[in-house]
């Protein structure tokens, strides 16, 4: 991998790690389509990597509420009354809805690495995606905010989440989708979606930094993630706020267009044999 291609696609994942188009599918098919021979094994680490850039780019963003959200969980513990407050229970509910996709990965982890080889399959889970946007916008009703979200909501939201461990398959997009059916609105969702990645993105990140370790020529690899790492954590920052000042007026049917364009895309690039 070299530095310009490391620079391309950390631009790709801090454009799309937030945006409901799944960044894992464009990391996939960035690569294939432009015809990019990378070894498969340096592609998987780089690419769980490089998102501990958006992983940064959400903490910052979010910072202030994290730090409440930290206080209140601590005072909760502290005072034996940990759904007290709105930012104790917002901390429960973050840690509830990490559960299952905890599970789904331990699970499943060699299947969705065979996944993150296969352009076949990454294109095909992007109309789940598509789908899963479609279902949100018929089903929801947007009459909820944050502070109505219940243990069930979040729960619910983390099954949605244990889903989009696939390629293809949008975490944000997911989890957006899985808020919006239980009626929350469209930028409550988008938080709830983005607070809830942290946990997750962590956990990726530390199993990722041990493959890592064990790679050949690790010294030769370290400035392509650092260039991708910097990279996806400016473009992710500016991500997060465009998207949620774009949902307070806009639907999620163009992100569901764009991704069946572009998996449709991949898949005719596929059966007509150019790659």
């Amino acid at each position: 991998m070299s530095l310009l291609q490391a620079f391309i696609l950390g631009i790709v994942q801090g454009l799309t790690e937030f945006l409901p188009v799944s960044s894992s599918a464009h990391l996939v098919l960035t690569p294939y389509l432009l015809g990019w021979e990378i070894n498969p094994e340096v592609t998987f680490v780089f690419d769980v990597l490089v998102q501990i850039g958006t992983l940064a780019a959400v903490i910052v963003y979010y910072l202030n509420d994290l730090w409440s959200i930290i206080k209140g969980f601590l005072n909760g513990l502290r005072q034996r009354q940990p759904f007290r407050s709105a930012e104790s229970r917002l901390g429960w509910f973050i840690l509830l809805a990490t559960i299952p996709a905890g599970i789904a990965g331990l699970l499943v982890k060699d299947l969705v690495e065979a996944a993150f080889n296969s352009p076949v399959a990454t294109a095909s889970f992007l109309f789940v995606t598509c789908g899963l946007l479609c279902i949100a916008e018929v089903v929801g009703k947007s009459s909820r905010g944050l502070e109505k979200l219940t243990w069930k909501d979040a729960l619910w939201v983390g099954v949605f989440q244990a889903v989009a461990i696939f390629p293809g398959v949008s975490r944000s997009g997911s989890t957006i989708s899985g808020g919006m059916t239980r009626h929350l609105d469209r930028s409550s969702a988008a938080r709830f979606s983005f607070l809830m990645s942290i946990p997750i993105m962590l956990a990726a990140g530390a199993l990722a930094t041990m493959d890592l370790f064990r790679l050949p020529g690790l010294t030769d690899h370290i400035p392509m993630i650092g260039v991708g790492f910097v990279t996806s954590l400016v473009i992710g920052y500016l991500s997060i706020r465009w998207l949620l000042r774009f949902l307070q007026r806009h639907s999620l049917y163009w992100f569901a267009g764009y991704c069946a364009l572009i998996a449709g895309i991949a898949l005719a690039v596929h059966l007509a044999g150019i790659r």
